[in-house]
C-alpha cells in the first residue's frame, strides 16, 4: 500500500481499505494500491496544519515564494517521468498535451505565485490601505487555517490539487494546503506531492505546509470540509459532488469556491452562419474533441440561426466522423455519456453521428445531436445537460427572437460565445445583455476551449459554474484572493504591523 504526505513525512494510512487505478487506453489495472484515508489520517492532517498556519516561516513572503519557485525547479527536472505516468494514468497525449502545454502551465502557475507572494507593493493581491488620520490600516492576508484543495480527473498537472491553480493561490496567500488527490490519476499525485515535500523541506517552511492523501470515503471528505480547522476549499469536478460540498460548507461557514459543470453555449448569428457556416462548423466540431470532449470549457451546445444552417452541421459531421473514438477517463465515464445521449434522444433530438463506445479501454465516438429550437425550449432541462466527452448538440433557432429566448434559458455558465459576422451589430446587441450576467467570460468569433493563464482572465461565472460569481480560479495575482481574509489594524502601533503597512 502507498503512502500519505502528514506534516513533511510519507507514512502508511490507518486504513486498510485500498484501490487501483486504470489505464483508460487500454483497460489495464496499474499498480501498486493507494490507501482510501479514513478520519484518523484526515485529522492528523488538520492537527498539523493548524500548526503550520502559525508558523513563523510562513509569514514570510520571500520564503514562500521561494518554496513555489523550488517547487516548479523539481517538477521540472522530472517532467519526463511525471508526464510519462500521467499519460498512462489518463490516456492524454502525451506530447505535447502533457509533457509541454499543460506542464509548461503548471510550471508558469507556480512562478506567477512566487512572485505574487512576494509582492509587498500597494498594488498587489494584499492591496494594503492606511488612513494615517485615524490609525486604522487594512490588507489581505492568510486565513489562518488549512485550505483544502480537491482537484479534478481532466488536467492532472495544471489544475491538480497539490500543484495546480488552487494549490498555488493558497500558498501564495501564505495558507498551509491539505491536497486530495484524484483516485484516476493517484501516482501522478503522489510524484507530484513528493517534489513539493522537498521544495517545503528545503525553503524552511513549516512541513506541514503542503499535505496530502489519494482518497477518502465520501462522509469524511464532507466531514473534513465542515471541521473549524479547513479555512477554505478549493474544488473542480463535477456538479453534484460539488453541490454536496457546498452544502457542508455552507452549513459550517466555510467559504468553498467550487467550479463546476458548464455546456458553454456557441450562438452563430445570421451574417456570420451565412457567410462562414461551414468552417465555423468545422471550428466547433475541433474544439468538442479538444480532450476528448474532457474540458470545462468545451462548447457542448451551438445555437445557429439562419442560412448556412446545413453548411455548419456538414462540416461538423465530417469533422466528427473523420476522428477516432476518444478516450475517456473512466469506463463510468462512458456509461455516463452513454446515457446522456439516450435521454437526449428521448428528449427530441436526432443522432447525426456517433453515439457508440469503442475499445480498447474507455473509448467513445465523437458524436452530433441536432434538434431545433422550438423542441430545444420545450425540453430544454433534458436536452441542454452537459455531456462529458466528445459530443455536441446543434439547436437551429427559427430567428433572432428564438435565440433570444433559448439565451435566456439557459443558467450560469463559464462561457459564452458568439461568432459575429459584417451585419450581426443588431443580433450581437440583442443577445449580449442576457449573456453577460449569465458567464464569466463572454467571447465573440472564436471557441472557448483556450483559457489564456494572464491577469485579466476570468475562468467563473454564475452559479451553477461555479458555487459564486465573483471569483476566477485562473489568473495570479486576482484568484489568490479567494484564500485571503480582509484584516484590519486600529490604533496598532506600525512597529508591530508588516512592513508593507507602515
Amino acid at each position: 500500500m502507498q503512502q500519505i504526505l502528514i506534516n513533511g513525512h510519507w507514512v502508511e494510512s490507518s486504513s486498510t481499505d485500498g484501490f487501483r487505478a486504470l489505464n483508460p487506453s487500454t483497460g489495464e489495472t496499474r499498480e501498486p494500491v493507494f490507501p482510501r484515508s479514513n478520519w484518523h489520517d484526515l485529522d492528523s492532517m488538520a492537527a498539523a496544519a493548524t500548526a503550520a498556519s502559525v508558523h513563523p516561516a510562513n509569514a514570510e513572503p520571500d520564503r514562500i515564494g521561494r518554496f513555489l519557485d523550488l517547487f516548479a525547479e523539481r517538477l521540472d527536472a522530472n517532467r519526463s517521468r511525471i508526464a510519462l505516468v500521467a499519460h498512462e494514468e489518463t490516456g492524454l497525449p502525451l506530447e505535447t498535451r502533457l509533457a509541454q502545454i499543460e506542464f509548461n502551465r503548471m510550471l508558469g502557475q507556480l512562478r506567477e505565485a512566487a512572485s505574487a507572494a512576494r509582492d509587498v507593493t500597494a498594488n498587489s493581491w494584499r492591496s494594503p490601505l492606511i488612513d494615517a488620520e485615524s490609525g486604522i490600516r487594512s490588507d489581505f492576508g492568510p486565513l489562518g487555517g488549512a485550505v483544502l484543495t480537491i482537484g479534478p480527473n481532466n488536467f492532472p498537472l495544471a489544475f491538480h490539487a497539490v500543484s495546480g491553480g488552487d494549490f498555488a493561490a493558497a500558498i501564495a496567500a501564505g495558507n498551509p494546503v491539505i491536497a486530495k488527490g484524484h483516485p484516476l490519476h493517484p501516482e501522478t499525485g503522489s510524484l507530484l506531492a513528493d517534489c513539493a515535500a522537498e521544495a517545503v523541506l528545503e525553503a524552511g517552511l513549516h512541513p506541514a505546509t503542503v499535505q496530502y492523501f489519494h482518497q477518502c470515503h465520501p462522509e469524511d471528505g464532507l466531514r473534513l470540509i465542515a471541521d473549524p480547522r479547513i479555512a477554505a476549499v478549493g474544488f473542480t469536478g463535477s456538479r453534484a459532488a460539488g453541490l454536496s460540498m457546498k452544502a457542508a460548507a455552507d452549513a459550517s461557514g466555510t467559504p468553498c469556491f467550487l467550479e463546476m459543470s458548464s455546456v458553454n453555449p456557441v450562438f452563430v448569428l445570421p451574417s456570420a452562419l451565412s457567410e462562414q457556416g461551414a468552417r465555423i462548423g468545422g471550428e466547433w466540431a475541433a474544439s468538442l474533441m479538444m480532450g476528448a470532449g474532457q474540458f470545462c470549457t468545451k462548447p457542448g451546445i451551438a445555437i445557429i440561426v439562419g442560412d448556412g444552417a446545413d453548411a455548419f452541421v456538414d462540416a461538423a459531421t465530417s469533422g466528427l466522423q473523420e476522428a477516432a473514438p476518444g478516450v475517456l477517463f473512466s469506463g463510468a465515464g462512458v456509461e455516463r455519456l452513454a446515457a446522456g445521449i439516450d435521454s437526449i434522444e428521448a428528449a427530441g433530438a436526432v443522432l447525426r453521428c456517433g453515439g457508440a463506445s469503442g475499445s480498447p479501454g474507455s473509448r467513445f465516438e465523437p458524436s452530433l445531436l441536432e434538434v431545433d429550437g422550438d423542441d430545444f425550449l420545450k425540453s430544454f432541462e433534458a436536452l441542454s445537460q452537459e455531456l462529458f466527452g466528445p459530443v455536441g448538440l446543434v439547436v437551429r433557432a427559427g430567428d433572432m427572437e428564438e435565440a433570444s429566448r433559448i439565451a435566456a434559458r439557459f443558467d450560469g455558465q463559464l462561457t459564452a460565445t458568439m461568432y459575429t459576422g459584417d451585419n450581426d451589430d443588431a443580433a450581437w446587441t440583442a443577445l449580449e445583455s442576457t449573456l453577460r450576467v449569465r458567464c464569466g467570460r463572454l467571447i465573440e468569433n472564436k471557441m472557448p476551449t483556450g483559457v489564456a493563464v494572464v491577469p485579466a482572465m476570468v475562468h467563473g461565472g454564475p452559479f451553477p459554474a461555479t458555487g459564486h460569481p465573483g471569483f476566477t480560479a485562473v489568473g495570479l495575482p486576482t484568484s489568490v484572493t479567494r484564500f485571503a481574509m480582509r484584516r484590519c489594524w486600529d490604533g496598532v502601533d506600525p512597529r508591530r504591523l508588516p512592513a508593507w503597512m507602515r
